[in-house]
């Protein structure tokens, strides 16, 4: 896949940053929302527009030269974030008006060369935009009044930023060879994992520069197949202050599974799975990767003929509806099920990119939707499938044709998921239901 650009969101507090993010992003609520602390201070997003995709970062509040210990955590954290970015949207105060640390913060963005766009949030009506006439003085060029909590001006700007991102080419998805991201918290043992797959005799290792420029990608010859490993191991910044060390990680961790087809989610068996866990998978299953959980450390348990099965059901019950996720017991130290790894690797490529032909599917799925049709619209009215087909792509998306598409609930979306699933497999893969009017 090719690397998305990535827009950076700042500027001092409460200034309605995150509000422009959740505007953007239309998140209204986390994947994983039943477990606490799962996407707490979330920073990290995913944007559409007319077809393109741009990954966007939020930062916290910036506040210049304050002596503060997290005030001087956050400032670190926008400079990580602007030395990711491919375009800034500086966000400002219409009805607070200029602060002296709007002009601080315009000054030193002026220092770079990225695109920037000023946005004045919280013009929320015609009346408000004689407000945006106080900020001409910052010598931006390119001016946005809106409201990120009603919405106003909002796909102007994003029309505008679209317009000045970099998207590549078709060419750099040509790469055909197999890429797996390793991801997982910090010591989950994803450096060891990578040597070991690394260092067997039957492979031929050649490191690459990898397409960030901090990280390396490895080529793998497997049985005479040649595999991309991403490892986001040894994610760190010179900072003495953990939550930078977590920033800087999270920018990385989401490139890499961005540049890859499957991701190698790793967990501590001693700790088994925990909320920055669930927070990496949703990452992953939001991107539309396949992934395989490998448990690692599996040695150092002590365990009877019952354990595996044991942990799995607690991790099963974990990940709820994600139940499609195979699961694997490794230790990446003594090698025990590491290129087993590598096998079920494979096979998720293959589902991933296996295509049902729409016979197939409308001989098996229409007589299960006629015994248990969606339910009714509120108004009574019949809600029918008529057809449904696999669209073209690297992902499994399915299109059902319906004449009231927006009535189906979720919950019949999860029932037709089952039923793909129990005929066709797609272990490990995420499926996308669309409802098309018919």
């Amino acid at each position: 896949m090719a690397k998305l650009p990535v827009v950076a969101i700042l500027g001092r507090p409460n200034v309605g940053k995150s509000t422009l993010f959740n505007r953007l992003t239309g998140v209204k609520e986390a994947i994983v929302d039943d477990l606490s602390g799962v996407t707490r201070d979330r920073k990290y997003g995913r944007v559409e527009w007319n077809g393109k995709f741009f990954e966007i970062i939020d930062t916290g509040g910036y506040v210049p030269n304050s002596e503060d210990i997290f005030e001087k955590a956050i400032r670190e954290q926008v400079n990580i974030a602007i030395d990711e970015a491919n375009a800034i949207l500086f966000v400002v105060d219409a009805k607070n008006g200029l602060s002296p640390f709007d002009e601080e913060i315009a000054k030193m963005l002026k220092k770079y060369t990225k695109k920037l766009f000023l946005i004045i949030n919280k013009v929320d009506s015609q009346k408000d935009e004689v407000l945006v006439n106080d900020f001409y003085k910052l010598g931006i060029d390119s001016i946005y009044g809106i409201s990120g909590l009603q919405g106003r001006n909002i796909g102007d700007l994003l029309d505008d930023i679209v317009a000045n991102l970099d998207f590549g080419s078709e060419i750099e998805e040509e790469d055909t060879r197999l890429k797996i991201s390793i991801v997982g918290r910090p010591n989950a043992g994803k450096s060891t994992l990578t040597n070991t797959l690394l260092g067997e005799n039957r492979n031929i290792v050649t490191d690459i520069p990898g397409t960030t420029r901090d990280s390396i990608d490895s080529i793998l010859k497997y049985y005479g197949e040649e595999i991309v490993l991403i490892d986001t191991a040894g994610l760190r910044k010179r900072s003495r202050i953990k939550e930078n060390i977590e920033f800087y990680s999270t920018v990385r961790t989401l490139k890499a599974i961005d540049r890859s087809d499957i991701s190698i989610l790793m967990i501590d068996a001693k700790l088994g799975i925990e909320n920055q866990d669930l927070k990496i998978l949703e990452d992953v299953i939001e991107r539309r990767n396949g992934v395989v959980i490998a448990v690692n450390k599996w040695d150092l348990i002590e365990k009877d003929s019952k354990t595996a099965d044991e942990f799995k059901k607690i991790l099963y019950e974990k990940l709820g509806k994600y139940d499609y996720i195979p699961i694997v017991f490794i230790s990446a130290v003594t090698k025990q099920r590491v290129f087993k790894l590598l096998d079920i690797c494979k096979e998720i490529y293959y589902e991933k990119n296996k295509k049902i032909t729409t016979s197939e599917l409308n001989d098996y799925i229409l007589p299960e939707i006629q015994n248990y049709p969606p339910p009714a619209t509120k108004s009574g009215k019949e809600v029918k499938i008529k057809y449904v087909t696999q669209a073209d792509g690297k992902n499994p998306v399915f299109l059902f044709f319906t004449n009231e598409p927006k009535a189906i609930p979720d919950s019949y979306k999860r029932y037709l998921e089952k039923l793909l699933r129990k005929q066709y497999g797609f272990q490990g893969v995420p499926i996308t239901i669309v409802f098309k009017q018919k």
